[in-house]
């Protein structure tokens, strides 16, 4: 038997490596994603504060640290019964959707696009940012700057800095708007709508005219047949602040809809030894290993997964690149057959990037965001609260329980990435076995693509490491000063 490393894997928030096991005649008999490193942040919140949470949170990740704060404050909400007022909600919904624009940019930009626009099999030394700068121009890779700083900016009005803003808090918001920094926000709305359709066309012109790239997307290899999660409003159209999460088969058929409340009925975690990452799966249908369809309990929450959960999106260009996009991949204009493919998460990606910046440009022209009510006092006894959000990467769960003080005695998080760490295992295993030939060389784009699999993912393993199994053995290699190669290694359990 052989073993294959990629180690490091690239272009993804956290560490990981990739190991694929190949017997004597050269076929993939399997692959392993293997995350290094323990966060643990389930175990910090115990001990503190529940309203402290929305202040500690936001630093699990710097890559989405609003994802964790509202999740976080929806359910300290929840924990002290507390309802918001409608300029708190609003104003929070506008934050969320600057703060999507931005992430949906960065792993579009500098993340994904470089295997589509340098190309899957491209240099390495070129297949990253700076290539793709060079490639779409320099004054497209200013637009993708200024639409990351513009957004944090939002983020830095309502929330005094730009990364890690802590200023949703049980009740509502710690401040409110007054005209000119609205003002600004719709500058910055307007300027976002531009730069979304702009991605969106650049996704037109370099990848679907390319029919290489289409191909690739079709391609068996990155395709599963799971069911998809993503949270939806009362038209069941995609809605990443407030609603019930949606749950849809293969078959396009719903498996439920649930509240926060109820997450618990319809979702449980595993444990695997070689992860510190948890499994979720579906409870009612229960765990048959990593395996594809209807009868498998594995589901995906991606932009790909919330398109699919949904009917329709909730804006007018969002909907209109909704239909292109199924019409193009299933021939079905309507959305009902489902899009199974891994890459072409990128292109929902965007699409949700259109949907972002319409739902930021429609809220920064709502005359209640400048209201005075931006925060009611709570005054409900503590007890247990649920808060669910669409992160980019998945539906994030923030579950906490509380003594009668407010004090935290557990908290779970159900993590974008955690939602999606068995669809990863199982794309990686099957873009390897698609792959790799037996008698042929396993190149170094080779390997690029299987990353691929998981990159579609957009997985941030900071987020997700909550699990302790106990049995990941701590490796010390001991490295020649000069070639830098192993000469001891010793593993403890």
């Amino acid at each position: 038997m052989k073993k294959v490393t990629i180690d490091p894997i690239t272009r993804l928030e956290g560490h990981g490596k990739i190991e694929i096991f190949i017997d004597d005649e050269g076929n993939v008999i399997d692959a392993y994603l293997q995350i290094p490193e323990l966060r643990g942040f389930e175990k910090f919140a115990e001990g503190r504060p529940v309203e402290e949470l929305p202040r500690i949170t936001p630093r699990i990740c710097g890559v989405c640290p609003e994802a964790h704060l509202m999740a976080s404050a929806k359910a300290c909400d929840d924990v002290y019964k507390v309802e918001l007022p409608s300029t708190a909600k609003k104003l929070r919904e506008l934050q969320y959707s600057a703060f999507f624009v931005s992430d949906h940019t960065t792993h579009f930009y500098a993340l994904g696009a470089p295997d589509f626009i340098m190309g899957p099999d491209a240099d390495p030394a070129v297949r990253n940012l700076i290539g793709v700068i060079g490639k779409v121009g320099v004054d497209i890779g200013k637009q993708v700057i200024q639409c990351r700083i513009w957004c944090h900016e939002v983020s830095k009005i309502l929330g005094g800095k730009p990364v890690t803003p802590i200023n949703a808090i049980p009740g509502g918001m710690s401040k409110g708007l007054d005209a000119e920094e609205a003002k600004r926000i719709r500058e910055i709305a307007d300027f976002t709508v531009e730069f979304s359709e702009f991605t969106l066309q650049i996704v037109r012109d370099i990848v679907l005219a390319n029919k290489e790239y289409v191909d690739l997307i079709l391609s068996d290899p990155y395709t599963h047949t799971t069911y998809n999660m993503g949270m939806v409003d009362e038209n069941n159209c995609v809605n990443f602040y407030d609603g019930k999460v949606r749950v849809v088969g293969p078959d396009g058929k719903e498996h439920c809809k649930y509240e926060p409340k109820d997450y618990r009925k319809w979702i449980v975690e595993r444990v695997e030894p070689w992860s510190y990452l948890k499994f979720p799966y579906l409870k009612q249908i229960g765990w048959k290993g990593f395996v594809d369809g209807i009868d498998s309990g594995v589901y995906k929450a991606t932009p790909l997964s919330r398109l699919n959960a949904a009917d329709k999106m909730a804006t007018p260009k969002a909907q209109e690149a909704y239909e292109e996009y199924y019409e193009t991949l299933t021939g079905d204009r309507s959305g009902k057959t489902m899009v199974n493919q891994t890459l072409a998460t990128h292109w929902a990606r965007v699409i949700e990037m259109v949907y972002a910046a319409e739902k930021l440009q429609e809220l920064a022209y709502d005359e209640e965001i400048t209201g005075p009510d931006y925060r009611v006092i709570p005054k409900e006894a503590p007890s247990e609260g649920i808060g669910i959000v669409e992160a980019p990467r998945g539906t994030l769960t923030h579950h906490y329980f509380t003594d009668e003080r407010g004090i935290v005695e557990k908290a779970n998080l159900v993590v974008g990435t955690t939602n999606n760490n068995a669809p990863i295992s199982m794309s990686i295993k099957k873009a390897a076995q698609g792959l790799i030939k037996a008698g042929e060389e396993i190149s170094e784009p080779v390997l690029n693509m299987i990353e691929m699999a998981f990159r579609a993912y957009d997985p941030c393993f900071g987020c997700a490491t909550h699990s302790l199994p106990g049995k990941m053995p701590l490796v010390v290699n001991v490295r020649d000063a000069t070639t830098f190669e192993v000469i001891s290694k010793t593993e403890r359990l």
